[in-house]
């Protein structure tokens, strides 16, 4: 048998244009996280060479809308940051600052952790 041939037993499609699209990669819609409806702002360091990060969670929203809303929060604060697995990573110290501005924007915001 050629190696381009088709065992019953081992079939290995690499590519075909008889069958159209073989697997479809599927991403789940960005859904708004379930949450109890505090919003926590809390500095973390460990991990990250010492250097002190505002960690916002609990916001009830997802995708695009809270990478706008993290935009804002940076520009507030007047530093950089991410969004990482539905939380907003703030870079630097901000968190009596950020639950002031949380608060004012109507959330029920809170300090937590150190």
């Amino acid at each position: 048998m050629s190696k381009h041939s088709r065992n019953n037993d081992e079939s290995r499609l690499v590519f075909s244009t008889d069958q159209g699209r073989i697997k479809e990669d599927k991403k789940p819609k960005d859904s708004v996280p379930e949450t109890d409806g505090v919003v926590r702002v809390r500095p973390e360091k460990k991990g990250r060479g010492g250097k002190t990060v505002t960690v916002i969670t609990g916001l009830p929203m997802s995708g695009n809308d809270l990478k706008g809303f993290a935009k804002q929060l940076k520009k507030r604060c007047g530093g950089g940051g991410a969004v990482k697995d539905g939380a907003i990573e703030l870079q630097g110290d901000h968190v009596d600052t950020m639950v002031a501005e949380l608060v004012k924007q109507g959330y029920n915001a809170k300090r937590s952790g150190g």
